[in-house]
């Protein structure tokens, strides 16, 4: 493939992943979104492979390892639950980061590049060309290294295999500004280093600090701070694309490394906003980890009261009256893959005139868009699928209200008790509904690890049980 036709390839990839996008900013043009994605990534790595920049010595072990990448990811794609959405995410974005510190390496001691190609012919770089050469490479194993590294953290905390509970070191923020010191003026050395074994050790120490930030970073994150996480990876992978793009000189890797990188920065601006959160602050790490600070007895924040428990069977019939219904997903519908039961329910209601709506908090569950994911799967109508905002106003006119497996995206407390973790972020207010029936498998706190006075409110019912296996009740309730 000569150049100028690579070039065009590239050209047309680039629309295809702009398109993609703005598919994928909207549920009923999600589909299409992913179409254009999957055509313009195979036309960008056809180009590529095929492009003037790979030898013909080369293509067996690209297309070898594109076969083992291939199996890899059929398998993951066929074997992977629901839940496991979030983590494999997390795995997937420290794949980048692992591959933009290696490419990164590579280049460096590869003993042609230090020369920029032109027509076949190696001309060499002047000095100045070659210490923003040197940059590039440092930035790039810098973003990568932290993407890497936090990606793995995150993984592991999504999984369970790590808890929940943040990291948070004496002096921390002290270390960071240490570390970034550091690599700063190693940096420096990196740049002015005559040889590439001169250059290994300013490297090699940068890349390690990088990778302790990285676990650093995630590990003093707190559980309600994940969905924010992983759009904030989403967006360390993207520049580490870009990263890699700069060093490889790669036109298409550099612009649709920055698409990334930009729409994962301003999702997560947009969640940070759904949290009444600064970016930085969630940096800084530690939030919805302690439960509320202790307060006083006859506080009105405090919760108090004993909970009302419901059946199943009584459950249904507050549903069968009722003439407006808005279910809250959570995670925990997520566990017990009760979507699908959900999508039953909601059908049924609405066969019989039911106005049946569904409320989406912008960080319900554990990555951005889990909750849209799952009824989407379900075969929920997105017609009857709302943001918070287009729905809070609706509450007090609403019959009946079902939060499944959701906790602190409807904790009142985040209103009312300005001493809660929470304060301040933006919920769904179904305690104002005529009765809100909440779904638990107990009594536990959310992954914020704060209590919820809505369990104790005098109109609120709960539902104990796997989500699963109770609506399942409902249903054949509602049926009979």
């Amino acid at each position: 493939m000569s150049a100028s036709l690579a070039t065009v390839s590239y050209i047309g990839a680039t629309i295809l992943f702009i398109l993609s996008l703005g598919g994928l900013s909207n549920q009923q043009t999600a589909l299409r979104g992913n179409l254009y994605g999957m055509v313009g990534m195979t036309i960008a790595v056809l180009a590529t492979v095929f492009g003037p920049q790979v030898t013909a010595a080369g293509i067996p072990w690209i297309i070898g390892a594109m076969l083992i990448g291939a199996v890899i990811g059929l398998y993951a794609a066929r074997t992977v639950q629901m839940t496991q959405m979030p983590e494999l995410v997390a795995l997937m974005h420290s794949m980048v980061g692992l591959a933009a510190m290696l490419v990164g390496v590579a280049t460096f001691i590869d003993p042609t590049a230090s020369f920029h190609w032109a027509d076949g012919q190696g001309i060499p770089l002047t000095s100045a060309e070659e210490s923003i050469h040197k940059i590039e490479i440092y930035i790039g194993i810098l973003i990568g290294a932290v993407t890497f590294s936090g990606s793995i953290v995150a993984f592991g905390k999504l999984s369970g295999r790590i808890g929940g509970n943040p990291l948070l070191l004496p002096g921390r923020h002290w270390l960071n500004l240490v570390g970034l010191l550091v690599v700063i003026y190693f940096g420096r050395e990196f740049v002015n280093a005559h040889t590439i074994a001169d250059g290994m050790v300013p490297l090699i120490v940068m890349t390690v600090i990088a990778l302790l930030f990285g676990i650093h970073m995630v590990m003093a994150i707190g559980g309600a701070d994940m969905p924010v996480v992983v759009s904030m990876l989403n967006s360390y992978s993207g520049w580490a694309a870009a990263a890699t793009g700069f060093m490889l000189s790669n036109d298409l890797l550099i612009v649709i490394g920055a698409l990334v990188g930009s729409s994962g920065a301003i999702l997560s601006y947009i969640m940070c906003k759904a949290m009444a959160r600064s970016f930085i602050s969630v940096i800084a790490g530690g939030f919805g980890t302690t439960s509320a600070t202790p307060k006083p007895a006859g506080d009105a924040a405090q919760p108090a009261g004993e909970v009302t428990p419901i059946s199943s069977v009584e459950t249904a019939e507050l549903l069968r009256e009722a003439k407006s219904v808005v279910i809250v997903p959570g995670y925990g519908m997520a566990v017990a893959q009760a979507q699908h039961t959900v999508y039953e329910i909601t059908k049924h209601l609405r066969e019989k005139g039911v106005n049946v709506r569904f409320g989406i908090h912008p960080v319900a569950g554990r990555m951005p868009g889990h909750m849209n994911v799952l009824l989407a799967e379900a075969k929920v109508p997105y017609d009857i699928v709302f943001e918070m905002d287009e729905l809070n106003d609706d509450f007090p006119k609403t019959d009946v209200v079902m939060v499944i497996g959701a906790n602190d995206i409807v904790n009142p407390g985040a209103q009312d008790d300005p001493t809660s973790p929470i304060a301040g972020m933006p919920v769904l207010e179904v305690w104002k509904a005529k009765t809100s029936i909440v779904m638990k498998r107990s009594m536990a706190s959310g992954y914020a690890g704060v209590d919820n006075p809505l369990f104790y409110k005098e109109n609120n019912r709960m539902l104990f049980g796997d989500a699963k296996k109770m609506l399942d009740e409902v249903l054949i309730a509602l049926k009979s």
